[in-house]
């Protein structure tokens, strides 16, 4: 497992890897296959359904995608992403998915080795990064086929493996075994160092790698990515392309490696299921107080709460929140549910789902609108609090909320579970990351302030040579990340000059 990171590891005549990947769920996966030199064509005799891209795919048929003006391709399209490379990838392996067709992609994929970037692959979980850390029987939000990679379609893998999908849609441990399987036939698990957490990446000089000494960023002042002015006459060091990533490896047995090694590129794709959001209240550090749903999975199994339990308390109006209504309205688990939209705000999620697609948060819509505190309705051990704040957790397991209008309450509960979203950990970054977001005086957050990044390249504009993709790009759903990857992977492949023969 740890021999392709001990080729890496540092040696006074080694070369520095050409790109490091940091994360090994989706967005990760897709640009180790593009990296890997499987190449995508478009298929002859295929036609898009969309007659300009069409049309624009007829000029250069013997050229690769990613060897094309991804800028001129993406031209026009329109769909669910704000990112005109998501949309082309995501159109070009599933055509007219948002009109309910069915067309094939146009997509047809060549493996050519002398096109392959070396790289690692780093995560703390098996391949497919956070979708191992969700309960798997969870119902995923988008379509099952949305959820699969290139060249070979989840609808595939499931018939394999005879499972099918519910409402089109796959459960978490079917995602998380899709990917991991994925992989594995694809040949990319060499890539892959699992079980790695990353505490560290900055720029160093020459001089830091040939005497193997740390060296402290930020102690010149100015930029926090900045290195001594040393060896100038090496380019790559010159040009800020080289970077030290530090961190270790936990082993079967518990114990902690060290590792450092070096890369020309750094690609951050670490999602943003690591760091809860916290309200910031008083208590909210008590040890009944909880942040994950795989905690209320957990207490239920092990029966720490159970129907004669006072009420659990459920915090957001989320999908993660509607969860874990749904997890606990199952086990008959007594439920206080507060979150602060009215049910009817157009910006709450459930507002925005189909009812047919979605029959399960559709029901908990319902639930919080028709069984609020103020009058009962069908749903027995749930109470709903619309438009109300958590002020504060007590030490004997109360909970105080107020009202819109100013009125202030007090429940006694079990445990609390406040899922009001999550936010990217990048304290392996200088400053945290802040520097590289779209508005660098706050902290990187994949809806409000993404990590700013060149649209067709996704090349951090901050830091030339550290890339960004996936929520932290601010690409969120899994179809639109992989064309985050197709971008990474072309302005790469033109880094390296790797020209098709």
């Amino acid at each position: 497992m740890y021999s392709v990171l001990n080729e890496h590891q540092y040696k006074s005549n080694s070369k520095p890897i050409p790109v490091v990947i940091i994360g090994n769920g989706p967005s990760g996966i897709c640009l180790s296959y593009l990296l890997s030199g499987y190449i995508p064509y478009v298929s002859r005799d295929s036609v898009h359904p969309h007659p300009i891209l069409q049309r624009k795919l007829q000029e250069l048929p013997e050229v690769s995608i990613l060897d094309q003006d991804l800028r001129y391709l993406s031209e026009g399209l329109e769909g669910r992403s704000h990112s005109p490379v998501a949309l082309l990838f995501d159109t070009l392996l599933r055509p007219d998915t948002d009109f309910g067709g069915t067309a094939d992609s146009v997509l047809s994929w060549w493996h050519e080795a002398n096109r392959t970037i070396p790289h690692l692959v780093l995560g703390k979980n098996p391949p497919g990064g956070a979708w191992h850390s969700i309960e798997g029987s969870m119902i995923t939000l988008s379509q099952g086929e949305w959820m699969g990679l290139p060249d070979f379609q989840l609808k595939d893998w499931m018939r394999k493996k005879r499972r099918g999908l519910r409402n089109n849609r796959a459960t978490a441990e079917d995602i998380a075994q899709y990917y991991q399987n994925y992989v594995a036939k694809k040949g990319l698990q060499r890539n892959f160092i699992c079980g790695t957490v990353v505490t560290s990446v900055q720029k160093v000089s020459q001089d830091v790698i040939s005497n193997n000494a740390q060296q402290d960023p930020q102690k010149n002042g100015g930029s926090p990515w900045d290195f001594p002015e040393t060896n100038k006459e090496n380019n790559q060091v010159a040009s800020g392309s080289l970077f030290q990533v530090d961190g270790f490896i936990k082993t079967i047995m518990g114990d902690q490696m060290p590792f450092s090694i070096y890369a020309e590129n750094v690609v951050l794709a670490t999602g943003t299921y690591d760091s809860p959001s916290w309200l910031g209240v008083n208590g909210e550090d008590l040890p009944y107080v909880h942040h994950k749903l795989s905690t209320l999975e957990e207490a239920v199994k092990n029966k720490t709460v159970d129907m004669t339990s006072d009420p659990i308390l459920i915090v957001g109006a989320g999908l993660t929140a509607a969860d874990a209504v749904l997890f606990a309205h199952h086990c008959s688990i007594p439920v206080i549910h507060v979150f602060r939209r009215r049910v009817s705000d157009p910006g709450l999620i459930f507002n925005q789902l189909p009812k047919m697609m979605y029959p399960e948060y559709h029901k908990v819509h319902q639930m919080m609108t028709e069984q609020s505190a103020a009058c009962s309705g069908p749903y027995e051990c749930y109470i709903s609090l619309p438009e109300h704040h958590v002020m504060s957790f007590t030490e004997d397991k109360k909970c105080i909320f107020q009202d819109k209008k100013g009125h202030q309450k007090v429940y006694n509960i079990s445990m609390a579970f406040v899922l009001v979203g999550s936010n990217p950990n990048l304290s392996f970054l200088p400053n945290n990351g802040i520097n590289l977001a779209m508005d660098n005086m706050q902290p990187v957050n994949p809806k409000r302030n993404p990590i700013d990044v060149d649209p067709f390249t996704y090349e951090c504009i901050q830091e030339k040579g550290l890339y960004a993709v996936g929520p932290l790009a601010g690409d969120n759903f899994v179809r639109f990340v992989q064309g985050g990857a197709l971008a990474v992977a072309s302005s790469l492949l033109q880094k390296a000059n790797r020209k098709p023969p």
